[in-house]
């Protein structure tokens, strides 16, 4: 699935993402992520101890929507699933994501014994609204 054309620039801001899994009770669990469009997947970083990990690990579905930091009435919205974990140990995507969203060299919140990932999303279904 390709992202509509007049999206793509929503990977190029910083945007906020709200990503929504399945907790372990059944119920949706959101939050905010910086995240990016790569090779057709959308990718997000995450440490394994979180919540959204474990929810991702069991049930790789997935719903993510971003609205444009210059126009609130303009979003997108993804549904897909997880297709792959690549790991972060190196920070590499980390950092990157703290350049785009921060502007700073490296991300400034690391914790002693974080085990970081990119989750790499395979979006099947977009929704858009605005211009």
């Amino acid at each position: 699935m390709t992202i509509p054309e007049a999206y793509t620039d929503l990977f190029d801001k910083p945007t906020f993402w709200h990503i929504a899994t399945l907790g372990p009770d059944g119920h949706l669990q959101s939050s905010p992520v910086w995240g990016d469009f790569r090779e057709g997947h959308f990718v997000f970083s995450l440490t394994k101890g979180r919540q959204k990990y474990a929810n991702l690990v069991k049930n790789p579905t997935v719903a993510i929507s971003g609205i444009d930091p210059d126009n609130p009435y303009r979003y997108l919205e993804m549904r897909g699933a997880v297709v792959r974990i690549d790991d972060d140990s190196s920070n590499q995507f980390i950092d990157a994501m703290a350049k785009k969203y921060m502007g700073v060299d490296s991300y400034p919140y690391h914790q002693p014994g974080d085990e970081r990932v990119v989750m790499v999303v395979e979006p099947v279904h977009t929704t858009q609204m605005g211009s």
